[in-house]
């Protein structure tokens, strides 16, 4: 049992890793497209703050992703295996494609398919998923209303300043915005794994109730750091570039705006997607100048895939639990 519990483990640091990888475009894709950090200088800001966040918050997310989704009393270590096994995938497959889904409702879907597939639907903590349901709107939806209203106050605050001085202001106050939010991601995401290492030990019963060891917070946030450090270009071309074109200042607003977001809802114990947020609070950034300063077309695109996470990574989850019925 031990070292099934070591792989599984592995596997969960190595979904943590791929959550970085994946999801760091979200911390520095405005701060790269205005080119106030080369890529390399920024994954490096944003990794720091990631496990900055490791000392400040309490694992709220991380007992809500553990216990507050699915029963945990009959759960077993096979179906948090399977389920992050089937967000890996589908991170994977959408990494390729260069589309910012959110890799924490690929965990949530991977885990909820592998124990629907063994267990039936009655295993399944309802009032844990409807908030996460609701937060698959209402996040972006707070993130665009934020982003919109800094946006519109921060300009009034320098519409008499000369264009120039304000570029160079907000490039150094950019580095802030993208450390506040790099902070928030950490908060959020890192919990995520905590949950299921903390699910995979409780299973095994080394654990006899569900709390996170310190040992787990520290390996789940130098992870996620680490694969922010390794960030994936692709998507940091479609959140920076495509959506819409930013200045510093549209960037520092972005930023503070999905910051805000993560914090407020990690604060509550509610795991939400940061990819949402921050796309949400870059729509409203950029509608501010005009509607169709937003590539809608590529928005659309976007939202699809969030629309289709959650399930098909479910499938994903059930069809690798289907797969370890043949050798367990």
């Amino acid at each position: 049992m031990l070292e099934l519990v070591l792989i599984s483990i592995f596997i969960a640091l190595v979904f943590d890793f791929l959550n970085g990888f994946h999801d760091s475009a979200n911390s520095i894709a405005t701060i790269v497209s205005t080119q106030v950090l080369s890529p390399r200088r920024a994954v490096i800001w944003a990794a720091f703050f990631n496990f900055v966040a490791a000392f400040v918050f309490d694992a709220k997310v991380a007992k809500t992703m553990g216990s507050g989704l699915v029963e945990l009393n009959a759960t077993d270590i096979y179906v948090l295996t399977a389920g992050l096994l089937g967000a890996i995938v589908w991170n994977l497959l959408t990494w390729y494609f260069g589309l910012p889904v959110s890799s924490s409702h690929a965990l949530v879907g991977g885990y909820g398919g592998a124990a629907v597939f063994k267990l039936g639907f009655g295993c399944l903590i309802w009032s844990g998923w409807l908030k996460i349901i609701l937060f698959i709107f209402i996040a972006p939806i707070i993130g665009f209303i934020i982003g919109l209203i800094n946006m519109l106050a921060t300009t009034w605050i320098v519409r008499s300043k000369a264009p120039r001085k304000v570029d160079k202001v907000f490039r150094k106050l950019q580095l802030v915005s993208a450390a506040f939010y790099s902070f928030g991601h950490g908060t959020n995401d890192a919990q995520k794994t905590m949950g299921i290492i903390v699910g995979i030990l409780y299973s095994a019963k080394y654990i006899d109730h569900f709390y996170v060891p310190y040992w787990v917070v520290i390996l789940c946030y130098s992870a996620i750091s680490l694969g922010t450090m390794f960030g994936g270009w692709r998507i940091v071309k479609t959140m920076g570039m495509s959506i819409t074109k930013l200045k510093p200042i549209g960037g520092f607003c972005a930023e503070f705006a999905g910051a805000t977001t993560i914090i407020g809802s990690s604060l509550f114990g509610i795991p939400i997607s940061t990819t949402h947020t921050i796309t949400g609070a870059i729509v409203g950034v950029g509608s501010v100048k005009r509607l169709s300063a937003v590539r809608w077309g590529v928005a659309g695109r976007i939202v699809w895939a969030w629309i289709l996470t959650i399930p098909l990574s479910a499938l994903c989850g059930a069809f690798i639990y289907w797969i370890f019925k043949f050798f367990v």
